[in-house]
């Protein structure tokens, strides 16, 4: 399940959000290359470009997510982290991870660190999962 699926399920029951942080692989830090890895991602998302230098203020950050949600088109408002990181830090969210918060501003589901633990499928379940509870409620 991707999570363009997921957000075609529950667009209209979860708001969705994604929240841009510091660049993963930027080609001036850890970046891909040409190897194994690179041509994985090219593979899975051909539209994503891996060629980014490492934003060094927050209006080369606003620019290059801008690029992504562009390019992606996945549908949802793209927010920003400061160049500072701090909502990457809070969250442990790097380089990649999924939330649900819930109605009462808590983490209703962190999913583990990607990219193994990136696993859409039991956001699906835990999205499932807390709606239901919602409804009981």
């Amino acid at each position: 399940m991707s999570l363009g699926q997921i957000f075609e399920k529950y667009q209209d029951k979860v708001e969705f959000a994604m929240v841009y942080i510091r660049e993963a692989h930027p080609v001036d830090g850890w970046t891909f290359g040409d190897g194994i890895m690179a041509g994985m991602i090219q593979s899975y998302a051909p539209q994503a470009n891996i060629e980014i230098q490492d934003p060094q203020t927050v209006d080369e950050r606003r620019q290059v997510a801008g690029n992504c949600q562009q390019k992606l088109q996945y549908g949802f408002m793209t927010y920003v982290d400061e160049i500072n990181d701090r909502v990457s830090t809070l969250y442990a969210a790097k380089p990649t991870r999924l939330y649900l918060i819930g109605l009462d501003g808590k983490v209703a589901y962190a999913g583990g660190a990607g990219p193994l633990g990136f696993k859409p499928a039991q956001f699906d379940d835990a999205i499932k999962s807390y709606l239901e509870e919602q409804q009981k409620a």
